[in-house]
């Protein structure tokens, strides 16, 4: 479970593409110029979200070709009441797409923060029924073999799981949600999941000592070879991200920049991003937040705009 040894890769360690994320204090600065962001509208999980997918994809102009590509779904919990997590229609549509587009590996891995059994409730939401040979294909970040990253915040090192390490690209397939404690989860709270339960437990207090703001912010510095599509098709609003009410928002948002990408989701949400703290925590160092630097292609905002509803606290994140 501890293992420090590394796996070969091509080019070198398994730490190799990460060594300017070493040090908690070593910060990337964000490129120049806008970033792109797609908004696909998509009505429901029965339309051809394979088309839809590569509508996105090809407008952000992602090249997957030869890469090794972890999909990363949102596995929480399960409520056949409510819509937790990431269809599985979007999982299987995003696999079908990095295929065809030239990745040379497609994974799908994921760490639910509250459940021990990931098959079990990877079981009740479908994706082992619905996901050919999804168990060959799928890797529990629970209990996935771990390697240290030296600095997390104010910790010295943080274990994460090798699968998660050594992929080309993380493609973030979050669900829209508001979230009663971050305002909204969107593509970066997502990672949440890839920090293994094997070695910080359930439900990962440790991401909640370091504080849920710094934790998101300090996981997208570690993990910035990323793309993001959220399932916007139906959201949840309320008392997010597990005891809300379904919201259909009828939409797909993706994006490499996932600060871009989730600032955008926000404001179809009808939530002012700049209020959102994580979001503001990673605009100088890790993407765009700014809607005057986000070039917006697909949908417009002002098309797809549905007002989640927001829970008391958060009345006044309401975007004018």
């Amino acid at each position: 479970m501890t293992r420090r040894d590394f796996l070969p890769v091509a080019g070198g360690s398994l730490l190799a593409g990460y060594a300017g994320f070493a040090g908690a204090k070593t910060h990337p600065k964000r490129a120049l110029g806008p970033s792109a962001v797609a908004v696909v509208k998509a009505a429901s999980y029965s339309e051809d979200l394979v088309s839809k997918i590569l509508e996105g994809v090809r407008a952000c102009k992602l090249d997957v070709r030869g890469l090794r590509v972890l999909l990363k779904p949102n596995l929480v919990e399960f409520d056949p009441n409510t819509c937790i997590n990431t269809e599985v229609s979007v999982v299987a549509a995003a696999y079908e797409v990095f295929k065809t587009l030239g990745a040379a590996e497609v994974t799908i891995g994921e760490g639910p923060g509250h459940r021990r059994d990931t098959y079990a409730i990877a079981e009740m939401a479908r994706y082992r029924k619905e996901i050919p040979q999804f168990d060959a294909r799928f890797i529990d970040l629970n209990r996935d073999d771990v390697s240290p990253m030296q600095g997390f915040a104010d910790r010295g090192e943080i274990y994460l799981p090798n699968t998660a390490l050594r992929a080309d690209l993380i493609v973030s397939l979050a669900k829209m949600k508001t979230h009663h404690w971050a305002a909204a989860t969107l593509s970066m709270k997502n990672f949440f999941g890839v920090v293994p339960g094997c070695v910080y437990g359930w439900p990962k207090n440790e991401l909640h000592m370091v504080g849920i703001d710094r934790s998101i912010v300090e996981l997208n510095r570690i993990f910035r070879r990323s793309f993001a599509i959220v399932d916007g098709i139906v959201g949840m609003e309320g008392n997010g991200p597990i005891q809300g009410k379904p919201k259909p928002a009828g939409v797909l948002v993706m994006g490499s920049d996932l600060p871009a990408v989730d600032s955008t989701c926000c404001r179809i949400m009808g939530i002012n991003p700049e209020k959102v703290e994580y979001l503001q925590m990673a605009s100088d160092n890790l993407g765009v937040t700014e809607e005057a630097r986000i070039e917006q292609r697909g949908e417009a905002i002002r098309a797809v705009r549905t007002n989640f509803e927001l829970i008391r606290q958060f009345h006044d994140y309401r975007l004018a």
